[in-house]
């Protein structure tokens, strides 16, 4: 490969740039963990249940007023239909995705290899643009209901009542500050944060029960209630299962466990292919997390619908979007409801954490491959730092309203939700396990029903989810038509007959032709030397080698290079390549010969015809086309001293 004399880096560059991964390094990884330490160095699968459960658990600071506005006097029953929809269906379907997919990348790794070519290429962007919603929306929309916690505790209220925005701004810039200082960093604070904000709910739980099992009453007016408005039992659950879609978010754990399953520690066995020790702890952190939940979203609504008159979840009430926060101040006093008050704060600002721990293990692992963003996106800080500015365009937007982001927020989690039910019933299908295919299936046709629900309640999801789509297509397929012209070639191997070939060549003139192989026999070889002697008027003494080039497949943007070398007819050396695209594995080759035998090489080729603009576009979108005039780019590109450049002619 070329190599060119470049200025050392600036000590700022070197630290923004600091754990890329070389492209095609083997075993080269983007995101937080750009050079991963073995296995068995990882975090203990709880510490990483803390990362992504200031996510899932951060959802108890709003959840319960969610059920209470969405489903009223039941919401504790409709709270139990989620917990089921979670233990009986999304649990077992994120164990699933754990084992199929245990680097991290989730259900659209499994849902890519379906697909080839172009259509899995956008169908990814399609689902990259609704993880970007989910995992962005986490982020503001955390931030924003912890500004709400902070202006409306009664010691600030009064202070901070107009400063919400600036406030949500400051919370998400400090979050990008601890992904820039490091990640490790990220979940020691997790861990703490998750510890402290779960034992105070328990508080507050406990205290809670206690006041509605002295105060016999209120379950007796409860249930009263209940029974007047809706008549018996089989009403409350068909109702309950049709508010159900308003309560989706109590479900937002599940991907981002997923996402940051690359930190769980496994066994000292461990290999990247078979990480066992690693798919068993992170279920078991999946599993672990989702039975806290249960019990604390069973609990949550049961005391918030009992003891809050139902006036304060309303829009202005004391309770709304602060639930337990409300009981925490009412039931112990303002000083353990600021402690209170804090903590949420605190774990609401942090649940971004594992949200952007997520995106930037997903979103490295894709569009740099694609060809879609560029080489510096694999690094981990000029990432926090485009999805912090990102966030803050998005808190802008919505003018830090939670209310506004939730219809976002719910559609990103629940259609990443059914593309996980739906890759893992496929997977269980190719597995030939009828049992486990039937029940995914049901799991998915329920998460696609929710999902639909969703949609027509809250349709500005799916708008808000179209713009990241459309925002990633197009900041794609743009970094893509940039990056053309890149060597994206990752490694050149020269079998032993091949390696023959260069070695006899090295003694005079390398030459080549680039030929497209038809029929392979001896008259197609034969003309085409005559031609290219023609062409470019040699004599007959000049002997050449062929390059054939196979077409792979056109959507991949970097890959490895094996040439192989055979003769043909007893006469014709040919050198054969599979490539993405003709022209860069052409460049490619060159420039290892070049190196390789401190040479110079010639190729020749003939014009294509045709228009140049259209061979342009078949370049760009199948890898071929104009192939002469490119592939001389591609090496221009490549190696800017003129003098060091392989020679490309046309005839």
């Amino acid at each position: 490969m070329a190599t060119t004399e470049h200025p050392p880096p600036s000590r700022i560059r070197t630290w923004m740039l600091q754990g890329l991964s070389d492209m095609g390094k083997p075993g080269g990884r983007p995101g937080p963990h750009a050079e991963p330490e073995p296995p068995h160095k990882g975090q203990r699968w709880w510490r990483v249940m803390c990362l992504t459960g200031v996510d899932y658990f951060s959802t108890l600071g709003y959840q319960p007023g969610i059920a209470a506005l969405a489903a009223g006097l039941l919401s504790p029953i409709a709270t139990i239909v989620l917990v089921v929809v979670t233990l009986a269906g999304a649990l077992p379907v994120y164990r699933r995705v754990a084992e199929e997919s245990p680097h991290g990348e989730g259900s659209i790794a499994m849902l890519e290899r379906l697909l080839s070519f172009w259509k899995g290429k956008l169908f990814v962007l399609t689902l990259l643009g609704f993880a970007a919603t989910d995992f962005l929306i986490t982020i503001t929309l955390s931030a924003a209901d912890a500004s709400t916690h902070l202006i409306e505790n009664p010691h600030l209220e009064s202070t901070l009542h107009d400063k919400q925005m600036l406030i949500t701004l400051i919370l998400v810039a400090l979050l990008g500050a601890v992904f820039l200082k490091g990640f490790l960093e990220a979940i020691g604070v997790a861990v703490a944060l998750v510890a402290a904000y779960l034992a105070l709910n328990t508080v507050v739980v406990i205290v809670g029960m206690w006041h509605v099992l002295t105060e016999g009453h209120l379950v007796t007016d409860w249930t009263s209630a209940l029974t007047a408005e809706h008549g018996n039992v089989f009403a409350m659950i068909g109702v309950s299962l049709l508010v159900f879609p308003k309560l989706a978010l109590g479900l937002s754990g599940f991907e981002t466990g997923v996402a940051v399953m690359p930190h769980v520690q496994g066994d000292p066995g461990d290999t990247e292919e078979k990480p066992k020790g690693r798919i068993r702890d992170t279920k078991k952190l999946l599993t672990t997390a989702a039975l806290i939940m249960s019990v604390f979203l069973i609990a949550t609504s049961f005391i918030t619908t009992v003891l809050i008159p139902e006036k304060e979840f309303e829009d202005g009430g004391q309770a709304n979007g602060r639930a337990l926060a409300y009981l925490a101040h009412e039931y112990l006093g303002n000083a353990f409801g600021t402690v209170y008050d804090v903590s949420t704060i605190a774990i609401l600002w942090f649940a971004g954490a594992s949200a952007m721990a997520g995106l930037l293990n997903l979103m490295p692992r894709y569009l740099p491959r694609y060809g879609m963003a560029p080489h510096w996106a694999r690094a981990v800080r000029p990432m926090v730092i485009v999805f912090t500015l990102v966030a803050f365009l998005v808190t802008w937007i919505f003018d830090a309203d939670v209310n506004a982001q939730g219809g976002a927020y719910a559609t990103g989690v629940l259609v990443l939700m059914s593309s996980a039910a739906i890759a893992v019933t496929i997977a269980a299908r190719k597995a030939g396990q009828r049992n486990w295919t039937i029940g995914f299936a049901v799991v998915s046709a329920v998460l696609l029903y929710v999902t639909v629900a969703n949609v027509i309640e809250r349709p500005d999801g799916v708008k808000i989810g179209a713009c990241f789509i459309a925002g990633i297509i197009l900041v794609s397929l743009l970094s893509r038509l940039a990056r053309a012209f890149e060597l994206r070639v990752t490694s050149v191997t020269l079998d032993d007959m091949a390696q023959r070939f260069v070695r006899d060549m090295a003694s005079r003139k390398i030459r080549f032709i680039a030929n497209e192989p038809d029929r392979r026999d001896k008259a197609e070889y034969r003309d085409k030397i005559e031609q290219i002697r023609a062409d470019n008027d040699m004599p007959e003494q000049e002997d050449f080698v062929f390059l054939e080039v196979t077409l792979t497949d056109p959507s991949e943007f970097e890959a490895e290079l094996t040439v192989r070398g055979e003769v043909l007819h007893n006469r014709y050396r040919v050198l054969t390549l599979e490539s993405s695209s003709i022209p860069n594995a052409l460049a490619a080759l060159l420039l290892h010969v070049r190196d390789a035998t401190r040479c110079t090489p010639h190729i020749y080729f003939e014009w294509t015809e045709g228009n140049p603009f259209a061979n342009f576009l078949r370049f760009f979108l199948f890898g071929q086309g104009e192939v002469a005039p490119v592939t001389r780019e591609v090496l221009r590109e490549a190696e800017p001293d003129r003098a060091r450049r392989p020679r490309v002619h046309t005839g």
